[in-house]
């Protein structure tokens, strides 16, 4: 009877064997080819990032790469993931207690501090049998579980708005109160341009392609390096160049506060590099 107790408090995994495998051995043979591929930072210590969250035939190279590389400055205690494909209008979404499912295990969440920040924000809160169907945070909890074995996490939704980024320092905050050692994700792909996603303002072919990488994506890009968290929400807003810009910009604004002062791009590239098609998708990796 516990074990059938135990198992109603684990949110089910709803995309493992079709965004990315649905078995721990399945995973970890796609991991250890993701760090063949071994990306370095140089000369800091990070306690952040910023991931993708597309299936991991496109995308789960960089995001497999930017965890190892915070797996290698020091365990946490939790990580504070950040996602959800939120507009302004949105509310905040908290799963606050219980556990998610991986193909590792149970990853749980660190629900002191989960509860602590329901008390001072308003929050629609997820539970294992009532949750929304999301990838952006599911994709990243495989790796986390994987490198950091017994890590937990607070996953939440916050849409792009200044209040986000409160929250995100908040969070921060209550965790240094707790003795809690943290660690930020926040996770968005970058532009989706093409017929597939209604945005074609450049036309199509190699043009389009180049806009999008050197221009659109780049604008994003460079305002996550700069750690400007209210410019990464503007832009998101003005030109479509993230998708889940107040998940990103709250892992910043996070991240400044654990003492982050400077980024690094960990690796950048499209769907289309990986599989051409008319319609693609940005993807980069960054560490705070």
């Amino acid at each position: 009877m516990a074990k059938e107790e135990d198992n109603m408090k684990a949110r089910k995994a709803m995309f493992a064997g079709s965004w990315y495998p649905g078995s721990a051995f399945e995973c970890e043979r796609e991991i250890k080819e993701f760090i063949k591929d071994t990306k370095t930072v140089s000369g800091i210590k990070p306690v952040g990032g910023i991931v993708p969250h597309a299936g991991w035939y496109y995308s789960g190279s960089i995001a497999c790469n930017v965890i190892k590389i915070l797996f290698e400055s020091g365990a946490p205690d939790v990580v504070i993931v950040f996602g959800m494909h939120l507009h302004p209008g949105s509310p905040r979404y908290l799963m606050k207690e219980g556990a998610w499912e991986t193909p590792f295990g149970d990853i749980e969440i660190r629900e002191d501090l989960a509860s602590e920040l329901a008390k001072k924000y308003s929050f629609e809160i997820e539970t294992a049998q009532r949750f929304t169907r999301d990838n952006t945070i599911e994709l990243q909890l495989p790796f986390l579980k994987y490198f950091f074995k017994d890590v937990k996490i607070v996953p939440m939704g916050v849409p792009p708005v200044e209040e986000s980024l409160k929250v995100g320092r908040d969070a921060v905050k209550i965790a240094k109160d707790l003795g809690i050692k943290t660690m930020v994700l926040g996770s968005t792909d970058l532009t989706h341009y093409g017929l597939n996603y209604g945005f074609v303002s450049h036309g199509r072919g190699a043009s389009a392609l180049n806009w999008v990488k050197n221009e659109n994506d780049k604008k994003v890009i460079d305002a996550m390096l700069a750690m400007d968290p209210g410019k990464v929400i503007k832009e998101a807003l003005s030109n479509d160049n993230a998708c889940c810009s107040g998940a990103a910009a709250t892992a910043i604004s996070a991240a400044k506060e654990l003492g982050a002062s400077r980024a690094e791009l960990v690796a950048y590239t499209t769907s289309y590099d990986i599989s051409p098609a008319s319609s693609f998708v940005g993807y980069a990796g960054i560490v705070f």
